[in-house]
């Protein structure tokens, strides 16, 4: 008889065996193997998230109801594997078995990680965001766990090195949507502002328009500038910083600057195409965020 498998364990199995081919968040080559261990592990959980929050589908999920239902009950199996790791029992995930040993390791607490499963419950709920402080607020869930958890992964994890990561997170993410205007769009999900749109007289046609007109371009150069100061205001994280902990975070840091220049090169036009980053800005950006300590 075939074992019956569990729709969180095959996704799960999913991720692990697709992240050879995808390119981890930090240059993990480059730093020693105990943090590569816990940062991988990191990775898979944060990708098992989003992955349950954006692509999960069953056969019998006919309608967006029965998607959004389907995703967020596999969130709660999520979840309580969460429980299980801080109740001492076994996960049943196998990306949240290694999970458990970095939190048993390196002291992670649990509400980082339910933040992160939280803010793709909210995915399933939320698809706009009428003023700034609400996608802010959001991005408290979906983004700043991951630094937080970086740093008590390195041992550093303090008040302050946390309300400097917070910022450096929030602007990371909102990049990341920058970037993905269009296909955030497709999937039915807008993370500009909506006072903001209503500020540069944008509407939801303009930005499923094939190309940026004037309207959405300002828009755009003032939501990368907002993004630009955020990650400015966290960068002293890297000089409080040493060694493989300051390589990591500078890391961090060079990828979202490197992410917005990319927007601007494409003259804030995020609608023909995804910016990315490009290789030798980003290293530049890394070797100089290193050396400055910011």
């Amino acid at each position: 008889m075939r074992e019956h498998v569990r729709p969180s364990q095959t996704h799960a199995e999913e991720v692990v065996a697709n992240a050879p081919g995808e390119n981890f968040p930090v240059a993990l080559r480059l730093l020693p193997a105990r943090h590569r261990r816990h940062l991988t592990n990191l990775y898979f959980f944060a990708r098992l998230t989003d992955d349950l929050g954006d692509e999960a589908r069953d056969a019998g999920a006919d309608t967006g109801a029965d998607v959004t239902a389907l995703r967020l009950r596999l969130l709660d199996e999520l979840a309580a594997d969460v429980d299980r790791i801080y109740s001492g029992e076994t996960p049943q995930s196998p990306v949240m078995r290694a999970m458990a040993e970095t939190v048993r390791e390196c002291g992670v607490p649990a509400q980082p990680l339910l933040d992160l499963i939280e803010a793709n419950r909210q995915d399933q709920r939320v698809t706009r965001y009428p003023a700034y402080p609400d996608l802010e607020r959001y991005c408290e869930l979906s983004a700043n766990p991951v630094g937080q958890i970086v740093l008590y992964i390195f041992g550093v994890a303090t008040p302050e090195r946390i309300a400097l990561s917070d910022n450096i997170c929030t602007a990371l993410q909102l990049a990341e949507h920058w970037q993905d205007v269009a296909e955030d769009l497709g999937n039915g999900r807008i993370y500009l502002p909506g006072e903001d749109l209503e500020r540069f007289g944008c509407t939801e046609a303009d930005l499923a328009a094939p190309a940026a007109n004037e309207a959405v371009r300002q828009l755009m150069i003032f939501e990368t500038n907002r993004a630009s100061r955020l990650l400015d205001q966290g960068a002293p994280l890297v000089g409080t910083l040493r060694g493989a902990a300051r390589l990591a975070v500078a890391g961090y840091l060079a990828g979202g600057r490197a992410a917005l220049a990319a927007i601007r090169r494409q003259r804030y036009d995020v609608l023909t195409g995804t910016p990315r980053g490009r290789k030798p800005r980003l290293a530049a950006e890394l070797v100089a965020a290193y050396l400055r300590g910011r």
